[in-house]
């Protein structure tokens, strides 16, 4: 275990790289997001319409907020949200999209 005194001032990549460690949190986050986010797509219930956008009403002012389907478009590396929300329908290849951005996506 690496043990290091709160006196020294190591910053956090150089304790990484010492540890011989790599930061995690953020690709476990998303691949559960993304695991989830298919499971309700796939329902087609209230979080369906929701997540999709397609309920009436009116947007709060100020600056819109960034959607969760953006953000793993962002991390899946797929360009368009039809093939993004094709994927979802079908189990086997949303998997596979996961498991490949997991590997090879960015926090």
């Amino acid at each position: 275990m690496l043990r290091i005194s709160w006196t020294e001032r190591k910053s956090n990549e150089t304790v990484l790289i010492e540890a011989n460690s790599r930061r995690s949190l953020i690709k476990t986050i998303r691949k559960r997001q993304a695991t989830f986010l298919g499971h309700v797509m796939r329902r087609e219930k209230l979080e369906h319409l929701i997540t999709t956008g397609k309920l009436d009403g009116k947007r709060g002012r100020g600056k819109q907020r960034e959607k969760m389907m953006d953000g793993l478009k962002r991390w899946l590396g797929s360009g368009s949200s039809t093939k993004t929300m094709t994927a979802m329908g079908h189990r086997e290849l949303w998997r596979n999209m996961i498991a490949d951005a997991s590997k090879h996506g960015t926090g």
